[in-house]
């Protein structure tokens, strides 16, 4: 995620134990050219089984930090800041999905990498999209590529969660436009 080389443990100049300071690997991994992504879930009712219960919310965030980890079965990678809403909610309901965004749709990974943000629901607000019909969960209209997916496996890493989902559908939206990329600290596109 956008927010993934930000590390609170030190400060900013302070090396770690083996030698390396938050800004020095901040900085190196910069260097790192990197998809970005709207990983989304719906948030369940808070009780499904009472009609007048409210009912759930869409949640989203960016992320840069996203990968293809398997064919046989097909499996994919997020990283989650550890406490995140969406690791909190996805600890709790394994369905999520993923939108790779195009060039197009930076201003909807802006929107979504906010701290201090407004309510999801606002942010989804004026954004096309459909639920996925095996998660629930938004997927951006005109976005890359789309997966929908079920968390296989968590596993603790340092000040994140990294989320192993199944894909369970995947398709292409669109073909117009190159990839929003992530890189330097901001969003680039290809050429």
């Amino acid at each position: 995620m956008v927010a993934d080389l930000t590390l609170n443990a030190v400060s900013p100049s302070t090396p770690h134990p083996v030698g390396v300071s938050n800004d020095e690997f901040r900085a190196a991994m910069s260097r790192l050219a990197a998809g970005v992504v709207l990983v989304t879930a719906h948030e369940p009712p808070l009780d499904p089984d009472d009609p007048t219960a409210p009912g759930g919310e869409d949640v989203g965030m960016t992320a840069t930090a996203f990968v293809s980890v398997s064919l046989d079965p097909p499996l994919v990678m997020v990283s989650l800041r550890t406490g995140s809403r969406m690791d909190d909610l996805l600890a709790e309901q394994p369905l999520w999905a993923v939108s790779v965004l195009s060039e197009s749709q930076r201003h909807i990974a802006g929107r979504f990498a906010m701290k201090g943000r407004i309510s999801d629901r606002l942010l989804f607000e004026d954004i096309a999209y459909t639920r996925g019909e095996a998660t629930g969960a938004p997927l951006v209209g005109g976005a890359l590529s789309t997966v929908e997916c079920r968390t296989e496996q968590t596993v603790a890493a340092g000040d994140h969660t990294l989320v192993i989902g199944r894909v369970l559908t995947a398709g292409l939206p669109s073909a117009d436009g190159g990839p929003l990329l992530y890189f330097r600290g901001r969003y680039r596109q290809l050429g």
